[in-house]
Parts: structure tokens; sequence; C-alpha cells
């Protein structure tokens, strides 16, 4: 990736939240994954002024997304998503109040509706389809019980009662952590979209 001038560099991150990709611009030679992660790490690497990995903030796992390729995954909605994050199972269970569906059934859907910001993985997945099985809130049955390749879940009685209370008792809590992730964000970010003081129009 060819240096830029300060000019240069402000306007590329000015365009962050337009969805700019460092792949896009003229003369980029992107061709793969890897070569893609690689220029997103430079264009960090260029705006932080330091190595993305061993960045005090992006160095941690859960954030590896920020500097690990084009963006898409968000690890903020992983963090309400993945393991202690608490929504996970409750869409599951909401998903499955809709039809019955396999593993990567589920998976697939979970991308699609939260927009491609989170990709879930057969080690989440399964495991709390097992343990939402074991507690009777599940049924499952192999499609082929002699190869156990596909299995297919669907809510028992016991489950959508669960799928209910659930929903319920969850939504107070949602409404809570929307309300307070506008005032963070605006807390945050009012003061940007203000004229500095003193400036007129």
């Amino acid at each position: 990736m060819r240096s830029h001038s300060d000019d240069e560099r402000e306007e590329r991150w000015g365009r962050w939240d337009e969805g700019f990709d460092p792949c896009d611009e003229e003369g980029c030679q992107c061709q793969g994954p890897a070569e893609r992660g690689r220029a997103w790490r430079e264009l960090l690497r260029e705006y932080m002024a330091h190595e993305p990995r061993g960045h005090w903030f992006f160095g941690g796992r859960r954030f590896t997304a920020w500097w690990g390729g084009p963006r898409g995954v968000n690890p903020l909605v992983g963090l309400m998503l993945s393991k202690g994050g608490g929504l996970l199972p409750l869409l599951v269970l909401h998903l499955l109040s809709q039809g019955p569906r396999y593993g990567n059934d589920i998976m697939r859907e979970i991308e699609t509706r939260s927009r491609g910001t989170w990709a879930s993985n057969p080690g989440a997945i399964y495991p709390l389809l097992r343990v939402l099985e074991h507690q009777g809130l599940l049924s499952g049955a192999w499609e082929d019980p002699t190869k156990r390749t596909r299995r297919t879940y669907q809510l028992t009685d016991e489950g959508r009662k669960e799928y209910v209370h659930l929903k319920e008792l969850m939504k107070p809590g949602l409404h809570e952590a929307l309300d307070v992730m506008r005032a963070l964000f605006d807390d945050l970010y009012a003061q940007d979209a203000q004229p500095a003081a003193g400036v007129t129009h």
C-alpha cells in the first residue's frame, strides 16, 4: 500500500463511516482475504501510528475484527451475542419459534439478521443446542439416523413457554441497554457534530 499525505489520510478516514474500503482504491493490488487483511492493518497502522496487533485496545481477541480485515463483523455486536452476552440463547429460541432449523441454517440466519455484523460458529451454536435439548426445550432428529449428518431442531411445548417467558423477561433490560448505548453515543460524539466555538455559518 502506498504512503499517503496528511491531507489524504484525513480524507480517507473522513469516509470511515461511509464504509470506506482501502481495497477499492485505485492501484490497490488486493487479490484475496490475506491481502485485504494486510491492507486494513496498514490503514489502521497509518491512522493510529501503531501496530494494530500490539495496540492496547485492539490487541484483545474480541476486537481483532477491527484490524483483521474488511469491516462487517462488529465485535460490539459479538459481545451481546457471544457466550456470556445473553442474547444468543434467546435469539436461537426465537428462530426456532418460527419453524424447525438445523445448526448451519441457524448460523446463516443469525448472520443475515445481524446484517453480517456477527457470524456465529459451530463452537457457539452446537453446544448451546445440546444444552437446550438437554433442558427439554428442543427436540432434535437426525435427517439420516444411520449417518448422523444433519440434525434438525424444533421447540417443544416447554420450549415455547420458556421462549415467551425469556422474551418478556429480557425486554426491559434490552430497552435499558438501547437507551444507555444511545446516551453514551451522544455523550461521546455530540460535540463532534457541533460547530467549533466562535465559528458561524
